[in-house]
């Protein structure tokens, strides 16, 4: 068994409820998720290293896992269970000998799912963790992949600076010793938790969609590489070719599934460099693709950020044609590491988008002035979408972004104090979990690793599930 099983303590042992016990509360007791706090609960970590140097202190600081914040995921069955992800490790970026790259402290980190419960007392326990694997078993990490495979061109880089290589204690040479690189590996961003006890994983590198046993082996493939005999050999489904030139990092963020079970939709970060980000001139124009695993029909829909360069971080889905969607920035509410002024304009907000009545870029009939190009797909006047600045002008061509309506504002509903907000968990119609990625509780500064603070007082930034309670659906 792959699948690692996490003892709880013998106090929180006893208190543990599961979704389908019917006996326990009486019409006093709250129920685990309405025992949250307004302000949140805190998930456990565990240390991963302390041995480095703070930048901003100069004293050790700690390295935490933590970071189970890139998405999130109730469980099927058990209401008051939840899975949530890490990303592909501790990173931060990093310029070294070789050029621009990113700094990963422990190099050998595996992306892994973890399965939480939350007791009585609105306390939240780690009972399970799902290690990624390749499909012949052997963990995966979260170095790059090759640049045929979806590479993001970083170069990778140890807590010392020096080049992650194939021979370790060597130095790097391009021919006899390259750079370490992982075509299994992965940024994990978007999960999907199916009845069946399989997950499909979206990420950040590819794009890929990668489908994992409940041992987290994987079992299937989908991308936008024609060439990655893994997809042909596996799910015979691949993304649209224009997906391949996401903007590095920010790739597909958000994965959901409709509640029928047949159809992924996954929602990019940001803009595509589509066709490079030189040509970009709409940097609020992002994509959402949808893939039917029955029919492998793919269909392709545009959403309109309402700031530049915005990051999406989850999609959810309520039914069939309607999501709910995280739109936020970068800022803190509180100042955050770097010592910075407070930011009460930090945008965190979900919103509920409908796909009906929006264009389905790949089924839309075409004027005289547009073609679908292989390699960056729909055009007009041979200029891909992200090089039409103008929204108007999409919409005088009959391209129609998806509707969206504002659901929750985080900032104003509890002075949401993180950068990044990244997993949705729709637990009923009236009631949404969400979650920060803590980033390990790692930052860096001018090349230099340290602690992720939230404010001058030095919070450390720590995963934490807020429960909000609001209209999810329309009235």
């Amino acid at each position: 068994m792959f699948k690692q099983k996490l003892l709880v303590s013998a106090m929180l042992s006893t208190v543990m409820l599961s979704a389908c016990n019917d006996s326990i509360l009486d019409d006093t007791q709250l129920s685990p998720i309405d025992s949250i706090s307004t302000m949140g609960a805190e998930l456990p970590y565990s240390i991963l290293r302390s041995d480095l140097i703070d930048f901003n202190t100069q004293l050790p600081f700690e390295i935490r896992n933590g970071g189970y914040g890139s998405s999130m995921a109730g469980h099927p069955t058990e209401a008051n269970q939840f899975y949530a992800m890490t990303d592909r490790g501790p990173n931060a970026t990093y310029t070294g000998s070789l050029g621009k790259g990113k700094m990963f402290p422990t190099p050998d980190y595996t992306p892994t799912i973890g399965l939480f419960e939350i007791d009585e007392n609105g306390q939240i326990s780690l009972i399970e963790k799902i290690t990624l694997k390749r499909p012949d078993g052997s963990l995966i990490t979260g170095l790059p992949n090759s640049a045929e495979l979806g590479g993001t061109g970083e170069i990778p880089y140890d807590a010392s600076g020096n080049p992650i290589v194939e021979i370790a204690g060597q130095p790097y040479d391009a021919d006899t010793n390259p750079l370490k690189l992982d075509d299994y590996g992965l940024d994990s961003e978007g999960l999907v938790a199916l009845a069946d006890g399989t997950f499909w994983v979206s990420d950040e590198y590819g794009p890929h969609i990668v489908h994992f046993d409940a041992e987290g082996k994987e079992i299937g493939r989908i991308n936008a590489f024609t060439d990655d005999t893994r997809v042909q050999n596996t799910t015979g489904i691949n993304l649209p070719a224009e997906f391949a030139n996401r903007w590095a990092n920010r790739g597909m963020e958000g994965l959901t599934i409709t509640p029928d079970g047949t159809t992924l939709v996954g929602m990019m970060q940001s803009t595509l460099y589509n066709p490079s980000k030189a040509a970009v001139q709409n940097y609020t124009l992002t994509r959402i693709v949808t893939v039917n695993l029955q029919t492998k029909e793919i269909g392709q829909y545009l959403y309109q950020q309402e700031i530049a360069k915005n990051a999406n971080s989850e999609i959810a889905a309520l039914n069939d044609h309607q999501f709910l969607v995280i739109e936020r920035d970068g800022n803190f509410l509180n100042g955050g590491p770097d010592g910075g002024e407070a930011v009460p304009t930090a945008m965190k907000k979900v919103y509920r988008i409908d796909l009906n009545g929006a264009t389905n870029l790949e089924t839309m009939t075409l004027a005289a002035n547009m073609t679908q190009d292989a390699d960056i797909g729909l055009t007009i006047d041979g200029k891909a979408l992200e090089e039409i600045a103008d929204w108007n002008e999409l919409t005088n061509a009959g391209i129609i972004p998806v509707s969206k309506t504002e659901v929750v504002d985080m900032v104003a509903e509890v002075q949401y104090p993180h950068d990044k907000m990244e997993g949705l968990w729709i637990i009923d119609d009236n009631t949404l979990g969400i979650i920060n990625d803590d980033d390990f509780a790692t930052w860096a500064k001018d090349n230099q690793l340290e602690q992720k603070v939230l404010d001058s007082a030095q919070t450390i930034d720590r995963n934490t599930l807020y429960i909000v309670k609001t209209p999810l659906t329309e009235n």
